[in-house]
């Protein structure tokens, strides 16, 4: 099956051989913001061009593997690190069944190889002739870099129903996703990349809304209404959380406080409830209203403070 050769990385990244670190890190940054997925949904040639990203950096972005693909391209160093494969056929005693050189020819074709003698310096004889393997050093766990903090403002309506935001911490550029009825006080971490290696926690606060107020998942909306209103009973649209408009319907007879709940219409299935204010008129009542206020007082008249304990 024919395979694709994977581009040169410098092409990939649009910089030179002789680019340094620094010049191949800014290079890999600006490109991968622009194909993030994040940015680019739905975009499979986006998709693609940032995958090429990383794999290019990927080679590319380290000094060891920079330097390996440099000297040997994609295919890597030789196998067995000499010419000719596994065995030393071309030698004396070299064939499939293992070697068996003589020491001193054995010494001259290492010095030829090496550069250097027999010294305690460079690899064992015994692995380069007699198929031996050395044990790996242990590596030492890297401990985790400790994420840099920040606080951020939500928008309300963010908060509530989830999206996505950017943000700029130091000189970076941020898309972070926030879940549906994140609250005040709580974090959100930023998982690093090869351009930002630490995470990023942020402590999260929430704007006020100019007329939402929220209640655990419950949202709260003070409704004003006319004396007429509130008497007689009506219709009135009123807005939710989750963008609708809703047309609702007021019982007569409504009185100040009393509370209609939407089922469902606040966050993360929770509830939106409507408190009802009575406005009535400001200012002096001309005559003609006077009398009728009077007459309707007469007509339907109330002891509202009957029941409390303090009249």
């Amino acid at each position: 099956m024919k395979t694709t050769m994977p581009r040169d990385p410098y092409e990939v990244l649009g910089v030179s051989k002789s680019a340094s670190a620094d010049e191949i890190q800014k290079a890999y940054r600006k490109l991968s913001k622009k194909h993030h997925p994040d940015r680019n949904p739905g975009d499979k040639q986006a998709d693609a061009a940032y995958k090429e990203v990383q794999e290019a950096y990927e080679v590319i972005g380290d000094a060891t593997k920079k330097a390996n693909f440099d000297q040997f391209g994609f295919g890597g160093p030789p196998q067995g690190g000499f010419p000719g494969g596994g065995g030393f056929s071309g030698f004396p005693g070299g064939g499939h069944g293992g070697p068996n050189i003589d020491p001193e020819m054995a010494e001259e074709l290492f010095k030829r190889f090496t550069g250097g003698g027999m010294g305690g310096e460079g690899p064992d004889l015994g692995d380069l002739f007699g198929g031996g393997r050395r044990k790996a050093r242990p590596r030492g766990r890297r401990q985790p870099a400790e994420p840099i903090e920040a606080e951020i403002t939500i928008p309300f309506h963010v908060a509530a129903n989830g999206g996505s935001i950017s943000i700029r911490v130091g000189d970076d550029e941020i898309d972070v996703k926030v879940p549906a009825g994140i609250e005040s006080g709580k974090k959100l971490r930023v998982k690093g990349d090869h351009s930002r290696p630490r995470d990023v926690l942020l402590k999260v606060s929430i704007e006020p809304h100019p007329y939402f107020r929220r209640d655990g998942n419950d949202i709260i909306l003070d409704v004003p209404l006319s004396l007429a209103e509130a008497v007689l009973g009506g219709k009135v649209e009123v807005p939710t959380v989750g963008g609708e408009r809703l047309e609702v319907k007021i019982r007569p007879g409504t009185s100040g406080g009393t509370r209609l709940r939407l089922r469902g219409k606040g966050i993360n299935g929770g509830d939106q409830y409507l408190v009802f204010k009575v406005i009535v008129p400001t200012g002096e009542v001309d005559e003609a209203s006077r009398k009728l206020i009077e007459e309707f007082a007469k007509l339907n008249p109330q002891t509202p403070r009957a029941n409390i304990h303090w009249a």
